[in-house]
């Protein structure tokens, strides 16, 4: 198992070392110009913007020689400093994931928690009843195929505006403060509920056409073959195919975050819900470095950290994967 931690984490080592890489260079090749944004704000001054803009470059290293600022950036990550936004100066990057991710925890851990086990339960008894198989399946496809930003647009339309029963935008009205009270909590639900619905329902389809085909595919293999010869009930047979079929779907689990993230992306963009994908989405617009390089890390090393744990997870799982690692036949 030690041998199989170091080799994995290597792994994950030299690509957060790439990634990160990426993800410092490619905003510095973006056309835009941070600092023209950050004056617009001292547009009021007769004079001075010259003295200004002097000032904003020396301070955020905009200065010194690309280089330079790659071994700068290095040096503060590994202090947990990611710098200054310079369009929302001079709030710190971390305070501002601080606040955004709050919001991505709030949406994305229920719905690829609820997603992923109703999902699985769908998929395995469509894939054992073939009345069920008919008329679920193509709900399933309908749901798999749907992009995230249409699908949300469609439940933005017709719960929030034809229905007119949940609020379209932001996570709370304006009218109310944040609070541990009825009012506030009632009122933040009603704003979240279309964001988590949009994300529950399109991840929601996967899960279940891969959960389905498995327990097709387990079902007629050799061992449930035998286990029908031998007098095992049919819900042991599922059963036993529920359990082989699980594992391929934890490893799609890890495979699928990158996008579930994504879709977590666009579906704030739609609501306006002020996430970290859609913090992301007005620094890239506004060419803000810094805050695109912290938002960016941020979603890198979630994505590995959990695959990384998915891993640890499968080869608890599956004794094929602990047992070619530690040597045992």
């Amino acid at each position: 198992m030690g041998r199989y931690l170091s080799k994995k984490l290597a792994i994950y080592l030299v690509t957060f070392f790439f990634a990160v890489t990426l993800n410092w260079l490619i905003p510095r090749f973006v056309p835009g110009d941070p600092i023209t944004s950050l004056l617009a704000r001292f547009a009021s001054l007769e004079g001075g913007k010259e003295i200004l803009q002097s000032y904003f470059v020396q301070t955020f290293g905009l200065d010194k020689p690309l280089y330079a600022q790659y071994i700068g950036f290095w040096r503060s990550l590994f202090r947990g400093d990611l710098g200054i936004s310079i369009t929302r100066y001079p709030a710190p990057v971390m305070d501002i994931i601080k606040d955004a991710v709050i919001y991505d925890y709030i949406i994305l851990l229920p719905s690829i928690v609820l997603s992923w086990i109703i999902g699985n339960k769908l998929g395995a008894v469509s894939g054992v009843n073939k009345k069920v198989d008919n008329f679920m399946m193509p709900v399933f496809y309908f749901l798999t195929s749907s992009p995230y930003f249409w699908f949300a647009l469609v439940v933005s339309y017709v719960f929030g505006i034809v229905l007119g029963i949940f609020p379209t935008s932001h996570a709370y009205s304006a009218t109310m403060r944040p609070g541990w009270n009825w009012a506030f909590i009632a009122d933040f639900f009603m704003h979240w509920f279309m964001p988590f619905l949009t994300m529950f329902l399109v991840q929601l389809g996967g899960w279940a056409i891969g959960m389905r085909n498995m327990i097709i595919y387990e079902t007629n293999t050799n061992y449930s073959k035998y286990m029908e010869s031998l007098g095992a009930s049919d819900k042991l047979i599922r059963n036993y195919g529920f359990r082989n079929g699980i594992l391929p779907q934890v490893t799609g689990l890890a495979i699928s975050l990158g996008t579930i993230i994504s879709g977590s992306v666009l579906t704030q963009v739609v609501f306006s819900y002020p996430g970290l994908g859609y913090t992301m989405v007005q620094a890239i617009k506004e060419s803000d470095y810094f805050l695109i390089q912290g938002c960016f890390l941020f979603l890198i090393l979630m994505v590995l950290l959990a695959n990384f744990v998915v891993d640890i997870v499968y080869m608890i799982i599956d004794p094929r994967v602990r047992h070619s690692y530690s040597g045992e036949v």
